[in-house]
């Protein structure tokens, strides 16, 4: 990774409309590349002056950080590629606008070749597809060149080291794959994170046979291992096998217990329909008190009160609902995300969206590679968006 070593600006960001027109007339289209990248690096110029409200070398009081030079970006436009230099902030949190939408049809780009292959598509089809999306010719072993970066590219991610998480997240979801001939449902296996800085980052997936206490184990055992550390609470459901995995794995960490899949569990010990409302109001009156002292208060009033109306739904609840109550001993600013494991509930749901069409994968493989696909496009949206959490410094 190259950094230029101070913060001037490259030779052609002076702003020459006329010049650039000039030289579209003589050089024809082979010029536009060129002005292509100096007008966006310019526009990156000026958002990086308005986001440290400080042009280059300017002493203001009112500054927000400071330049760091460039980094250089390769991205593919419909006038061939172009390589951008990307303005670095040195205390981070900034990437300028102005590329969002490159990088956009780039990850676009991958994913539909992605699940192109999944679905059988020939490397000639795929060029002819990838064609009309870039507006330039591709041929069939430009695919599979790509296919190959693609497969890198996905490894890179599933493997790239993690560093602090300060709250986790585990989920499961299914889908259906072909294996030793039969289609069975295969566990795909997520987890994503809060990190340090307060931004959410999503660390692994793993497709396996099952759910059980020897796939999590070894899918949680393989985050550790890239370097996963600092775990201060993991937010999950109720999962056959992550229980035992969990505590071997992350011993002494606190557990939160999904509030809402919580609530949904009381609906299944409740012995007549019209009382589904009722329950539901006590759950929720009992997780949305201020602590954990009137939280078992009122549950103790709500045991005593089904004790004979429904005694099976009392003893679940007594026993199952304070592990909804960890997230109380949490800053209370952070409670409201820690709650339940609805962040990877959404993720299941986009999943779910992106790989109805396969209905089938052919091999654990491709359900991999796809859904790696997908996540790895969900994970650089939320590396440029805004803090999921205010942490505290340090």
């Amino acid at each position: 990774m190259i950094y230029k070593d101070d913060c001037t600006l490259p030779e052609g960001y002076a702003s020459r409309p006329k010049e650039y027109l000039e030289q579209l007339t003589e050089d024809g289209l082979e010029s536009l590349p060129e002005m292509i990248r100096l007008l966006v690096n310019q526009a990156m110029q000026i958002e990086r002056d308005k986001h440290l409200n400080a042009k280059p070398y300017e002493r203001s009081d009112k500054r927000n950080g400071h330049a760091n030079g460039y980094k250089p970006k390769t991205v593919r436009t419909r006038v061939g590629e172009v390589t951008f230099d990307i303005p670095q902030v040195r205390e981070g949190g900034f990437y300028p606008e102005a590329l969002e939408k490159g990088l956009r049809s780039e990850r676009a780009l991958l994913l539909a070749l992605a699940e192109m292959y999944v679905q059988g598509v020939s490397t000639r089809k795929v060029a002819a597809i990838t064609e009309r999306l870039c507006g330039a010719k591709v041929s069939a072993t430009q695919v599979s060149r790509a296919a190959e970066q693609l497969d890198e590219t996905l490894e890179a991610w599933r493997t790239r080291p993690l560093g602090e998480v300060v709250y986790l997240y585990l989920d499961a979801r299914y889908e259906k794959v072909r294996q030793a001939g039969s289609v069975r449902d295969a566990a795909i296996l997520m987890a994503s994170g809060v990190k340090r800085g307060g931004k959410r980052s999503i660390l692994g997936i793993s497709v396996s046979l099952s759910e059980a206490e020897t796939h999590w184990r070894a899918f949680l055992e393989a985050l550790v291992k890239r370097g996963l550390h600092g775990v201060q609470l993991i937010i999950s459901d109720d999962h056959a096998g992550l229980e035992a995995a969990r505590k071997a794995v992350f011993t002494g960490i606190p557990w939160q217990r999904c509030q809402f899949h919580l609530q949904q569990n009381a609906q299944q010990y409740i012995p007549r329909v019209r009382m589904r409302k009722e329950v539901a109001e006590d759950v929720r009156t009992i997780f949305n008190t201020p602590d954990r002292e009137t939280a078992e208060t009122y549950l103790k009033k709500a045991v005593e009160k089904y004790a004979l109306l429904a005694p099976k739904l009392a003893d679940w609840m007594e026993v199952n609902l304070p592990e909804g109550f960890t997230v109380f001993s949490f800053p209370r600013d952070h409670q409201r995300r820690l709650l339940t494991s609805n962040q990877l509930e959404r993720l299941s749901q986009e999943i779910k969206r992106r790989t109805r069409v396969v209905r089938v994968f052919p091999n654990e493989r491709s359900c991999q590679q796809l859904i790696s696909a997908i996540l790895m496009e969900i994970g650089e949206e939320w590396e440029y968006g805004k803090l999921y959490l205010q942490m505290e410094s340090g």
